[in-house]
């Protein structure tokens, strides 16, 4: 493990484990109010996995951080996937066979100006790879987009709606970052500034 990675997680350690130890002070659980089985048998609260029923005000504070933490691991993953999806596996030994760079002439003509020239230019891959994670995602947006508005329009078990919306929105995130890694052109442009 990089010492960098380490001291991060210390510091993330250092902040969580206090607030957790208040956090499992709090308020305790309380019950539910379900629906009378002897009318209906839709249980439209019961739960996929077991959650507590109520959360303390520090408890929420610890969820919360705990997210935030777990977003920025996620978008750090994804910054890297599309870096290393984008850059050719031969830029990084300095082989720039293909590529346009130190100011030639590439794309439009708003990227080169007096001050502005293109260093390092890679054209999209565009390889079947893409295609193929488009299609897939797309697919499953469609479905998990079809599953929300039928648990909508039928049953309406609330413990679905965010398990569905949750793999849409995440599935249209996902095929943004794919085209981005296989259909964009990987550019870097330097510009001259005057302090």
């Amino acid at each position: 493990m990089k010492r960098e990675t380490a001291v991060v997680l210390a510091l993330v350690a250092a902040v969580l484990l206090p607030m957790w130890f208040v956090a499992l002070h709090g308020e305790p659980p309380s019950e539910e109010i379900e629906i009378d089985q002897s009318v209906t048998e839709m249980r439209p609260l019961a739960d996929i996995v077991d959650t507590p029923e109520k959360l303390a005000p520090s408890q929420v504070g610890v969820v919360v951080w705990v997210a935030l933490f777990g977003l920025v691991a996620v978008l750090t993953a994804v910054h890297r996937f599309m870096d290393s999806a984008v850059r050719p596996a031969d830029a990084d030994r300095g082989d720039t066979d293909g590529a346009v760079t130190d100011g030639g002439q590439v794309g439009l003509p708003w990227f080169h100006t007096d001050s502005r020239w293109v260093v390092e230019y890679h054209d999209a891959s565009d390889a079947i790879e893409g295609i193929l994670a488009m299609g897939g995602l797309t697919i499953l947006a469609i479905v998990f987009a079809a599953l929300f508005t039928g648990e909508y329009l039928t049953l309406a078990r609330t413990q679905y709606f965010g398990v569905y919306a949750t793999g849409m929105f995440v599935s249209l995130a996902l095929s943004t970052v794919a085209y981005y890694a296989w259909f964009l052109p990987h550019i870097e442009v330097a510009e001259r500034r005057g302090h």
